[in-house]
């Protein structure tokens, strides 16, 4: 029996880690093993021994044992994320994150869930190391002003005026006034920001299935969505 959930980059990451980290979470991961389609596995992707438990074993568990053992390799997703993102953090020279809390309790917004799947957002909530990567993928992101202008243009709704609110005008009845929109250049530094931000989380979940795809997991500690064992989930 190994005594790794994970090996990446030809280096174990101990059991002990993804158990120290379920001890934050003791009711399990906000919406269970619940995912987000950019944290799906690599299509060949494997446990350590190049095969799933088998399905006899599986068929012997009892439900709760299943939900246990998806809750662990969801766990180890976000462990993985840890280990990957501490080694970007180095190899791109950023100063040295602070440490992982063991005993801090893990507390992740529904929204979060919802926008980044509930990998991701653990894993940001988690590990100061995977938000200091995002924070630096977000600051790379170049969003031109044409395109500032283009989300203000197609998204008029958002920015009516709180006494165009309050008259209850339709932005896009023909009949609103230029007076029921918030100025362009009001907006569009907070506009920019947004898109920065949507751009960052793109980058951030673009790198992170790279960095993944050679990552090789121990029997039990496989992707929860991973095809290839038979009580797989993959929610939306």
């Amino acid at each position: 029996m190994t005594d790794h959930a994970a090996v990446v980059q030809g280096e174990p990451v101990p059991k002990d880690r993804v158990d120290a980290f379920l001890e934050t979470v003791p009711g399990g991961p906000d919406r269970g093993a619940g995912l987000h389609p950019s944290a799906a596995p690599p299509r060949d992707a494997t446990n350590h021994d190049g095969a799933s438990d088998n399905s006899t074993h599986d068929v012997a568990l009892s439900a709760p044992a299943r939900a246990e053992r998806q809750r662990r390799r969801w766990a180890t997703q976000v462990v993985v994320a840890d280990e990957l993102a501490r080694r970007a953090v180095a190899e791109r020279g950023l100063p040295p994150v602070a440490e992982v809390s063991p005993t801090r309790l893990l507390a992740v917004a529904e929204k979060d869930v919802a926008d980044l799947g509930s990998i991701v957002a653990a894993a940001l909530a988690h590990s100061p190391a995977a938000r200091t990567l995002l924070t630096e993928l977000e600051a790379e992101q170049h969003i031109p002003e044409e395109a500032v202008r283009d989300y203000y243009d197609r998204n008029r709704d958002c920015f009516l005026t709180p006494d165009a609110l309050r008259r209850g005008v339709d932005p896009f009845g023909g009949r609103a006034a230029p007076t029921d929109f918030l100025p362009f250049e009001q907006v569009q530094q907070a506009v920019a920001g947004e898109l920065r931000r949507a751009a960052g989380r793109r980058a951030f979940f673009a790198w992170f299935d790279r960095a993944r795809a050679d990552v090789v997991y121990a029997a039990g500690h496989e992707h929860p969505g991973d095809p290839a064992h038979p009580d797989h989930e993959h929610r939306h």
